[in-house]
């Protein structure tokens, strides 16, 4: 702390040189790790009241309908029935995305999709 510290405290926070010199002997203090002024357990518990923040009520996530893909499903019906000649175990795993089948006792699937850009 030094005389330039005490001057500037008194001048931009308009406090006599005592205060000045009590309040930058506290902020030493508070930068040591010393509490110059402990709460008492009452006025703890406020303040801890105070700061808890929530997040407001929490709601269970809504599942999204998907409206159905006809062109994927056209898709995948064609290549199933195009299968169906050549190949065994013709499976369709999902109407609109995938089909497994076995040819030459090779396991393929296809997976259909459609980027959006």
């Amino acid at each position: 702390m030094t005389e330039k510290d005490i001057l500037h405290a008194m001048k931009t926070l308009d406090l006599t040189r005592e205060e000045a010199i009590e309040m930058l002997r506290e902020d030493e203090e508070i930068d040591r790790g010393a509490d110059p002024h402990p709460l008492t357990a009452e006025q703890e518990k406020a303040s801890k009241a105070v700061r808890i923040v929530s997040t407001g009520p929490r709601t269970a996530p809504v599942k999204r309908e998907r409206k159905p893909n006809e062109a994927k499903r056209e898709i995948i019906q064609v290549l199933d029935e195009a299968l169906t000649d050549i190949a065994d175990n013709v499976t369709v795993t999902n109407i609109e995305r995938q089909i497994d089948f076995v040819l030459d006792d090779v396991r393929y699937r296809i997976v259909l999709s459609a980027p959006r850009k």
